[in-house]
């Protein structure tokens, strides 16, 4: 009797838990279901320039976005583990996140991924091997290799700040006596040599960036014959500084003629008319010598007043 009541107990609990199970299974699909987390996180590293990639996390009718944390070695070893997330890569739509600025120094780093679908996010998927920027993959750079006249030149893809090139060039059938040019700033074209006319010249680069002490490998070897003639660079440099030496000459003559004529544009000059001209009488100046001065001093005698009388009186009669 205990054996059936006992059976009975038994049919009617798993009864219950699969009555349970078939209520709960229907939620787990709604807002508290747990995501999958994203798969497969690598990074792409190519001339300093990083990537991280992931499989997308794929919800039926629904689109998942993803954000992104770094650890670099600080994080771990003096902040108490703590992650930074990455702006630009917060909950975006795309499986890559550029992390080229936030890799900024030459140590480890950890990063990992989450995926959030409305209220709905999955755990952090993380990267399996922690990435340094030294292992990034370095290439030879793009380059052009020019004959101007006599001049050898060569024009070399810019890369961005972080790197320099190293150029060898030599006389085709000369490998042994090779010359090297470091190239720290990319201009327009470089200029390697004067070649000899009719002489085969041969040139190949390589890439290296400071920061990880790497070098690339050479570029493929392009070769070049002098053709002699007139260097159009030459010429180029010539015009460049005859147009120069103008400007600076006729620079101050047309900065003083503007401003003269700025000036008489703000400041005309007025001119009175003749009725209200103030017409001054001619003054006759009487030149008067010292020696001069002197005698009508001395010709200057003081009468007394009986002698004007007499001399008066004489005239009267």
């Amino acid at each position: 009797m205990w054996e059936k009541m006992t059976s009975t107990s038994k049919m009617s609990l798993k009864f219950i838990c699969f009555f349970l199970c078939a209520l709960i299974a229907p939620n787990l699909t709604g807002e508290d279901a747990l995501l999958p987390a994203p798969q497969n996180i690598s990074i792409l590293s190519t001339n300093m320039k990083h990537f991280l990639t992931w499989s997308p996390v794929i919800i039926q009718g629904e689109t998942a976005r993803y954000s992104v944390e770094f650890q670099g070695e600080y994080e771990r070893e003096y902040a108490n583990e703590s992650w930074i997330p990455i702006c630009e890569c917060s909950l975006i739509t795309a499986t890559v996140c550029n992390i080229t600025e936030d890799i900024s120094a030459t140590v480890a780093y950890n990063l990992r991924v989450r995926a959030d679908v409305g209220a709905r996010r999955s755990e952090w998927g993380t990267l399996k091997v922690f990435f340094n920027r030294i292992t990034t993959s370095l290439t030879p750079p793009l380059m052009k290799v020019i004959a101007d006249g006599s001049h050898l030149l060569v024009e070399l893809e810019d890369m961005g700040p972080a790197f320099q090139f190293c150029v060898l060039y030599w006389k085709k059938g000369q490998e042994s006596r090779m010359q090297q040019k470091v190239v720290k700033e990319v201009r327009s074209m470089v200029h390697l040599d004067t070649m000899e006319e009719g002489t085969d010249y041969c040139v190949k680069a390589q890439t290296y960036v400071e920061a990880i002490n790497r070098s690339s490998s050479f570029s493929q070897t392009q070769c070049m014959r002098a053709q002699g003639g007139t260097s159009k660079w030459l010429v180029t440099a010539l015009i460049s500084s005859a147009a120069f030496a103008v400007a600076a000459l006729t620079l101050p003559f047309l900065t003083w003629k503007t401003s003269k004529s700025f000036q008489h544009f703000c400041c005309p000059i007025a001119i009175l008319p003749d009725t209200l001209k103030v017409a001054e009488p001619p003054t006759q100046l009487i030149p008067c010598g010292s020696e001069e001065a002197e005698q009508c001093d001395v010709m200057v005698h003081v009468i007394p007043s009986q002698e004007v009388l007499r001399l008066w009186m004489q005239e009267t009669l």
